[in-house]
């Protein structure tokens, strides 16, 4: 194959040159290179911005995380913090609380301690005084009652009997410390009382007698001297006598008397307990009487209603009422007897009931089911009514070059179930006049 070279244009030579030749399968091969290379630096693009977007996106998120993490931090440890003050002040009240209880029992304490120590010191005052008070008597009335004695057994032809008033006043003093012996060591004290009243009697009897007999004493110092006889023991021995009580725990009349006080009111603390409980028992059984008289006639009008309406449930009822040993007619036993007659355990329910239940619940079903027919319905064609063309319309495909649109499946949607039932029956004259006598009847 020659090459074909021009040497002149128009009279004008050309300069000679090497004829370049291209290679379209080359140049195709470098394009598919160069797109595919242009293809991937894109994608390594998009895949870069898309990384760095999901970073920023990640970062965006973690960083609203941490945010969310802080406040919920934060949240707890101000909550944490409120509910820690709320227990120190708690605790700080609590231990004021028991500070101000414990100070206000141990003053409580004190008070009654004092008020105790208080009353022990006048109890031992009031004791000193009446030890010491009832021996002073007794030392005033022996030294009136002793002289009397002496001028009275006073004989100079008999000197000896100068000892008799020591002895007549010595038998009661001795008798005296005898019984406060008795009392220290719980003894029974009434010989010594009764000892010292014979010496105290005796004594006086002499004084009394002296003082009538005897000119140099007289009447007055006589009575004077009996008295002293009589009242120094007396005195003496009600103070063994206080002493002797307290020692073997003997209440006083004070005592008595508050300690029948207090049992009084006990007494009439548990009459009125009594009283209230018998008045609750009352009332309960009261309660109780109407509560059973209110079911009896309860239970009595139940059985003449369903004997009057259910008969032969009734007489099986009573049947197993009578079978099972039962007063009444319970509802265990009625619910047994009418599914032993109807076969259902739901009392009321029948046979026929049953039936027109589920005959009206189907009637029900059709009618909500049936589409609607004729100027109510509310179903029409999915697709409106399309207009015919006008044959001098211009064809709007040479817009297009000519070439008609490709169609695709799922370009169209598809109709609707019930536009298609409905185009159905409309298509069917027969259909629809079977529904509407349907719907008629």
């Amino acid at each position: 194959m020659t090459a074909t070279s021009v040497e002149k244009v128009n009279g004008t030579p050309v300069a000679s040159h090497a004829e370049h030749r291209y290679d379209p399968v080359a140049l195709a091969e470098a394009e598919a290179i160069r797109k595919r290379a242009d293809a991937q630096a894109e994608a390594l693009r998009i895949e870069a911005e898309g990384k760095a977007k999901a970073e920023k996106i990640k970062a965006v998120e973690d960083a609203e995380k941490q945010r969310i993490l802080n406040e919920r931090q934060r949240m707890k440890l101000e909550k944490d913090q409120a509910a820690h003050k709320a227990y120190l002040a708690e605790k700080a009240a609590k231990e004021a609380r028991e500070k101000a209880a414990k100070e206000k029992a141990e003053k409580a304490d004190a008070e009654e301690a004092e008020r105790e120590s208080a009353r022990a010191a006048e109890k031992e005052r009031t004791q000193r005084m009446w030890k010491w008070g009832a021996r002073g008597i007794y030392a005033v009335c022996l030294i009136i009652a002793a002289p009397v004695q002496f001028l009275d057994f006073w004989d100079p032809a008999r000197k000896f009997l100068v000892a008799a008033p020591a002895m007549l006043e010595g038998i009661a003093l001795v008798l005296a410390c005898g019984a406060a012996w008795a009392v220290a060591h719980r003894r029974d004290v009434l010989p010594y009382r009764i000892g010292i009243m014979l010496g105290a009697a005796i004594a006086a009897t002499i004084n009394m007698r002296g003082g009538m007999t005897n000119p140099a004493i007289g009447f007055n110092a006589g009575l004077v001297g009996a008295i002293a006889s009589l009242v120094g023991p007396i005195v003496l021995m009600a103070y063994e006598h206080g002493i002797a009580q307290k020692a073997d725990g003997i209440p006083s009349f004070r005592e008595k008397r508050a300690a029948r006080k207090e049992k009084e009111a006990e007494e009439a603390a548990r009459a009125e307990a009594k009283a209230e409980k018998q008045a609750a028992d009352a009332k309960t059984k009261a309660e109780k009487a109407a509560q059973q008289m209110q079911a009896e006639a309860e239970q009595k009008r139940r059985d003449e209603d369903r004997q009057k309406h259910h008969p032969d449930v009734w007489e099986v009822a009573e049947a197993l009422r009578s079978a099972r040993g039962s007063q009444y007619v319970t509802e265990q036993i009625w619910g047994d007897a009418w599914n032993l007659v109807h076969g259902t355990r739901k009392v009321g329910i029948t046979a026929k009931i049953e039936a027109d239940a589920r005959a009206a619940e189907s009637r029900m079903k059709t009618a909500a089911d049936l589409p609607i027919i004729g100027d109510f319905s509310q179903v029409e064609s999915q697709r409106p009514p399309r207009s015919k063309r006008d044959p001098d319309a211009p064809d709007g495909r040479r817009n297009n070059g000519g070439t008609p649109p490709v169609r695709r499946s799922g370009d169209t949607a598809p109709n609707s179930p019930l536009a298609r039932k409905q185009a159905a029956i409309e298509r069917t004259p027969t259909t629809a006049k079977n529904a509407a006598d349907g719907d008629a009847n």
